[in-house]
């Protein structure tokens, strides 16, 4: 027990020592990249559990639910921008300005493909969990890596090792399985994650600006979309306390808190990588709509989980052994 103790306070101490200390000029590349997939982990294990918040709600429109969701994270980001970012927002406007016309033209491009993409997400991703099922969009979350994997090699030209497209194989073969037992799920999953996944391509090169200036833009433009259309689709004015407080709670808990993990993951790991680490929200799903949701679910679907599960840790295995063999040569040396 004490060995133990020791084991693990000296790895503690390491882990901050090379994390913190600023000393510090050559980090294991492990220690570089590890905030980036603790931040995709975070924001991905959030999301995995936004059902929670959302079945609640079910009985309102999609659209409604859309409209006041955007509107209040708008609302909340333009207030924290504009009292704590404010030096941000002034560096992001002479960065933009010094920019060639090119730049710049590519700038407003990927930022505003980029709300459009978000927007388009949410709306289709509100209308499948309350009105299709929840068992579609975790399967849609299992779409997307593949999507993104494939997006990404062919836009940006990532680099995927052999095992990487292995993993990316039994993805393929773990989605066929679940497809093959609701081929209209399939076809709202793909609606759902090629709009995420055109998402997180589109960031990945989406450099030079404060993450959450980004953001800010990306969800006030949304907004500015749909104020015209609010009027003409919006249904009553919600009156139950419910709704407020489950709106709230998605706007901070489950979209600016995660989306900002999101872009910051973004900045250090390959957009593929973060897309299959995307495979953790739709297991959580799954998770919650056998135990809680009670939904139908089939031996196919649980060996097609199981297949996919397997290839999220089969595409990361590179960081997982990195840290592994960092971690025991530091065991050793402590003995």
């Amino acid at each position: 027990m004490v060995q133990f103790t020791k084991t693990v306070s000296v790895l503690l101490f390491y882990f901050l020592e090379i994390c913190f200390n600023k000393k510090t000029k050559q980090k294991p590349r492990f220690v570089k990249t590890t905030k980036y997939y603790l931040a995709a982990i975070t924001c991905f294990i959030i999301w995995g559990f936004f059902s929670l918040v959302l079945k609640p709600i079910h009985e309102y429109p999609s659209l409604d639910i859309l409209f006041y969701r955007v509107f209040s994270c708008s609302i909340l980001m333009l207030i924290i921008a504009f009292t704590f970012k404010r030096k941000r927002i002034k560096e992001a406007i002479e960065t933009f300005k010094s920019m060639s016309a090119f730049e710049k033209r590519k700038t407003v491009l990927l930022n505003i493909g980029g709300s459009v993409f978000l927007m388009a997400n949410w709306f289709t991703f509100i209308y499948v969990m309350n009105h299709v099922s929840v068992k579609a969009t975790s399967l849609a979350y299992l779409v997307c890596p593949i999507l993104t994997t494939l997006l990404a090699y062919f836009i940006l030209h990532e680099k995927l090792s052999k095992t990487q497209w292995m993993a990316v194989g039994l993805s393929i073969s773990g989605c066929v399985l679940l497809s093959y037992a609701n081929i209209m799920d399939m076809f709202f999953s793909i609606i759902i994650g090629f709009t995420y996944a055109s998402y997180l391509v589109s960031q990945r090169v989406n450099k030079g600006f404060d993450k959450f200036i980004i953001l800010t833009f990306h969800i006030t433009l949304a907004a500015l979309f749909l104020v015209p259309i609010y009027p003409a689709y919006s249904g009553p004015v919600p009156t139950e306390f419910k709704f407020y407080f489950c709106i709230e709670t998605i706007a901070i808990l489950f979209t600016i808190f995660p989306l900002f993990l999101n872009l910051y993951a973004l900045s250090g790991i390959n957009s593929s990588t973060v897309g299959m680490l995307l495979n953790i929200n739709p297991m959580i799903a799954f998770l919650l709509a056998i135990f809680v949701y009670h939904e139908p679910i089939g031996d196919i679907q649980v060996i097609a989980y199981c297949i996919v599960f397997l290839a999220v840790l089969v595409f990361n295995s590179h960081h997982i052994f990195a840290i592994k063999q960092r971690f025991t040569t530091i065991s050793k040396d402590s003995k």
